[in-house]
């Protein structure tokens, strides 16, 4: 059996050239269609950045694959509710909501998986009263009071499936990709949601992670569904995950994201650092729209220097936002629209305008790309805006030396196929 780490030295080696290819190849077409020089001024829909987080949830962090356990975190410490302030201080810092993809079995307070003999190591003599104390209220009441700053995000009960006391990756797939029996994905899911109650933390999220990054594309043998079908069935939008490792990604439809069911699936890349590294501080470039991490990755074996490690974070992240073609994405919701618009929607300009061509973003399925969008414009002088057939909400501008950096919200109405913003120099 594949280890964990070794498995995801292979997606990593794969996903530098899948995902750069495309998410390059999204950049390129972005040069191409999106930056326009004339006179000095370029109109760019920047590409968005969502922070996806996984294997948040456990209170061990061993790795316990040796004895038929769950690798966890991988960590020589037990976690502990500051561990999930970083994450809340991580989107503080940034302006964000970080989607923290959550594993629950150690949260079960009633002992409920007993009836899932397939999601825990212990099957139906499953017994978390190990891990079932104060510190369970003191996490949960940090995610509550940070939902600003804090996307809960489905990733898994236990992470793996166990047979007979013996697992194999993962909890929604083989390792081929393959769904699990759907019944037991159904199953899964209302665990996952009843789990989620017993700490007052919502229903289900509209996100999801799979665990293990084993997840196919379109329906799997046997299947009449897709996972993701099944996942949209429960109000779930968006799908994150390596497409490097994902099965039947040749059938994605644009580049770096597709639409399986109705749901959006968004290619998450290359990690910068391996699922275990705790106290490092971050570096290298982002290789496409999602920042993957795993929660080692955001924390210090001493919880309380847990900030420094934050802080690497916040410093490596936050010139993303002051560039022009990238942005930091406030939430996933957003960064879906913002996406969408990044690779279908097309940027032309004139003497005096920049005209948005939204045809083709509005034959994507339901309602991804209606929503608004952000365009940055740089030019050598500051700049007005105005627009009769697209609203310009927001309109912000700052000077990068020689250059004006102009950054607009812009909202639309569903169904507008074209809108032109024109421009002219501000007196002063």
């Amino acid at each position: 059996m594949t280890h964990r780490r070794e498995f995801l030295n292979d997606v990593a080696r794969m996903a530098a050239g899948v995902a750069l290819g495309a998410a390059g190849a999204s950049r390129v077409r972005g040069a191409e269609r999106k930056a326009m020089p004339r006179d000095g001024l370029t109109a760019v829909i920047p590409m968005p950045l969502q922070v996806v987080i996984d294997d948040v949830g456990w209170w061990s962090g061993e790795d316990g694959s040796e004895r038929q356990e769950p690798y966890r975190t991988g960590i020589d410490r037990r976690h502990v509710p500051a561990d999930y302030h970083a994450i809340v201080e991580l989107g503080r810092a940034l302006g964000i909501r970080p989607q923290a993809a959550t594993v629950l079995c150690e949260w079960d307070k009633e002992n409920i998986l007993r009836t899932l003999p397939e999601s825990t190591w212990m099957g139906a003599e499953w017994d978390n009263r190990r891990w079932v104390g104060p510190w369970l209220e003191e996490a949960a009441d940090i995610i509550r009071r940070n939902q600003a700053h804090y996307e809960l995000t489905i990733h898994g009960l236990g992470h793996e499936h166990w047979t007979n006391g013996r697992y194999t990756r993962a909890e929604w797939a083989d390792e081929s990709g393959t769904m699990r029996p759907r019944e037991q994905v159904e199953a899964h899911l209302d665990a996952f949601e009843a789990i989620l109650a017993q700490h007052r933390l919502g229903g289900l999220p509209r996100s999801f992670v799979p665990t293990a990054f084993r997840h196919r594309f379109g329906p799997t043998d046997g299947h009449a569904v897709s996972m993701a079908e099944v996942l949209g069935s429960r109000g779930v939008t968006y799908i994150n995950t390596p497409f490097a490792s994902m099965a039947n990604a040749d059938a994605v439809q644009h580049g770096v994201f597709g639409f399986d069911a109705g749901v959006m699936t968004v290619d998450r890349g290359d990690d910068l650092l391996d699922w275990d590294v705790i106290g490092q501080v971050p570096g290298g470039p982002l290789n496409g729209p999602t920042c993957g991490l795993h929660w080692p990755n955001l924390l210090h074996p001493d919880p309380e220097r847990n900030p420094e490690i934050v802080a690497g974070w916040v410093a490596l992240l936050a010139p993303y936002d002051d560039r022009a073609d990238t942005m930091l994405a406030s939430d996933s919701v957003l960064f879906q629209h913002q996406l969408a618009h990044h690779v279908c929607t097309r940027v032309a300009r004139s003497a005096d305008a920049i005209d948005l061509d939204f045809r083709e973003t509005v034959r994507l399925p339901g309602p991804v790309g209606e929503g608004g969008l952000t365009l940055k414009v740089r030019s050598a002088s500051a700049l007005g805006f105005s627009s009769d057939t697209v609203e310009i909400a927001t309109s912000a501008s700052r000077r990068a030396g020689d250059e004006v950096l102009h950054t607009l919200r812009l909202e639309r109405r569903p169904g507008l196929e074209r809108a032109r913003v024109r421009f002219a120099p501000t007196p002063g």
